[in-house]
């Protein structure tokens, strides 16, 4: 009687490990092309497109969505506080903290800056069919759920 052995359950099928590695590498290349359209690097971005999407949100707050110590975020948001993009408030619940929030002047050039890098996106998916982009939004949705998850 031939032995059966219990699936594998802890390496990903090979189809799903290829499909992990080669989503990794476009992504990756995709990451570097919207970069060089971008005008920040890619934590002051990051901040920057919190701030303004979310609202006002404490040092540690901040630290903890993008998943960074709050000593670093503490130097992104001086880094950016300098340039004149954010700056810090009180928080009227809790004095003993202050919110960064986004400048008119940050406002402004964030604003400017993802006209830029969507502008290429844009002109880059207008080349696909209507079909390809449908598959694209589609792509969208899952790629959504696999940052969630």
């Amino acid at each position: 009687m031939p032995v059966t052995r219990a699936p594998d359950t802890t390496q990903p099928e090979p189809d799903t490990a290829r499909l992990a590695s080669d989503l990794r590498v476009v992504l990756g290349q995709l990451m570097r092309r919207l970069r060089a359209e971008h005008r920040f690097s890619i934590s002051h971005g990051a901040v920057l497109g919190r701030v303004d999407r979310e609202g006002p949100q404490s040092v540690s707050e901040l630290a903890t969505a993008e998943r960074i110590r709050p000593q670093s975020m503490a130097q992104t948001v001086s880094e950016l506080e300098a340039e004149g993009l954010v700056s810090r408030r009180p928080d009227s619940e809790d004095r003993r903290r202050s919110l960064v929030e986004l400048t008119e002047t940050g406002r402004v050039v964030l604003l400017a800056d993802r006209r830029q890098r969507e502008g290429w996106l844009a002109q880059a998916i207008g080349v696909f069919s209507e079909g390809e982009q449908e598959v694209l939004a589609e792509a969208v949705r899952l790629l959504q759920r696999l940052a969630e998850s």
